[in-house]
């Protein structure tokens, strides 16, 4: 008898573990599902294909998503740039960053390398990088300088850095457009001009189709040295 019960015992014990791992395995399903759907939802108003395109991105290019969040430009990057180039996903909070290392280990995508950054250091790589994109998180910077001076020092001369951002009026104190989530591009123009980046030009923005919000879509330049003349 007392055997019949042990055994009627681990029974139970051995399909409430099966019952546990089956409804995480639905749940992270679920949770896969719901974000490809925000994605693909995401994709008809971000234009990502076109990003990439006005921002010269190619087979074989070297970029960096810095404040990547969830990957969302991580995923479309890593499939424009191919096997022969490389993508840094950096972002300061290491929860996203555990996330976004299960799926880019699950998708085998060698070509994506996750970096865990600082408030004031992305920690890139010293003049390797073609292009920079910031999408949505340059006005959470507060040691924005410092940060610029750090993608400065990673980007190739003539490399590229972007900045899409949630557009606001002028003449608000700095740490109220970080509580807001948004900043004016004008202030971003001079802060990239005092950090040595040169403006080229301004892209068609965005308007997100769930919140409505605008963006704009900023282009700058590491300057290539001047030519020297004989």
């Amino acid at each position: 008898m007392r055997q019949r019960t042990k055994l009627k015992v681990g029974l139970y014990v051995l399909l409430a573990s099966i019952s546990v791992t089956a409804l995480v395995g639905l749940l992270r399903l679920r949770a896969a599902q719901d974000e490809a759907a925000t994605f693909a939802k995401r994709d008809a108003w971000q234009r990502p294909q076109e990003v990439m395109d006005k921002l010269g991105i190619k087979p074989g290019s070297v970029v960096a998503d810095v404040g990547c969040g969830s990957g969302y430009f991580v995923f479309h990057l890593a499939s424009r740039v191919g096997v022969a180039g490389k993508v840094y996903a950096e972002d300061i909070e290491s929860g996203v960053l555990e996330q976004l290392q299960s799926r880019v280990r699950k998708e085998h995508l060698k070509q994506v390398e996750i970096v865990q950054g600082t408030p004031d250091d992305p920690f890139l790589p010293a003049g390797k990088v073609d292009v920079i994109l910031i999408v949505n998180a340059y006005h959470e910077m507060k040691n924005y300088d410092a940060m610029l001076k750090a993608m400065y020092a990673a980007l190739k001369p003539g490399g590229i850095l972007c900045i899409i951002d949630h557009q606001a009026s002028v003449g608000k104190p700095r740490n109220e457009y970080q509580d807001r989530h948004e900043i004016p591009g004008e202030l971003v123009r001079e802060d990239l001009s005092r950090n040595g980046f040169q403006f080229l030009h301004s892209e068609r923005g965005f308007e997100s189709s769930d919140s409505g919000k605008k963006y704009f879509f900023l282009v700058f330049e590491k300057p290539k040295p001047a030519e020297r003349s004989d």
